[in-house]
């Protein structure tokens, strides 16, 4: 995959620009989910959106709050691109983040 080419830069509530690679996107239980990994990355770790589409049809990414949620979405990433995530690792950062 030429990674290059699928860069995505993302703001933050605080105004942070970051850029993300765009690892790929799905569709479970009727919910778009986007893995991005930060283009800055040097553990390997990936972050997984939801897409969500507003009142004026633009979509957005929020953050997964739901654990169950999220380690469904995680396990069929896993399954989807396999070789390019590491689910392991991005169930550790997502528990540090909630200490």
């Amino acid at each position: 995959m030429d990674r290059e080419d699928e860069r995505i830069t993302l703001t933050d509530e605080e105004g942070t620009e970051t850029e993300f690679y765009i690892i790929g996107d799905l569709e479970l239980e009727g919910k778009v989910y986007v893995a991005l990994e930060p283009c800055e990355n040097e553990e390997g770790e990936y972050v997984i959106l939801r897409v969500e589409t507003d009142e004026n049809g633009e979509e957005t990414l929020v953050t997964i709050d739901d654990d169950d949620e999220f380690e469904k979405a995680a396990e069929a990433f896993e399954e989807e691109y396999m070789d390019e995530i590491d689910v392991d690792e991005a169930f550790e950062d997502e528990g540090e983040d909630e200490e």
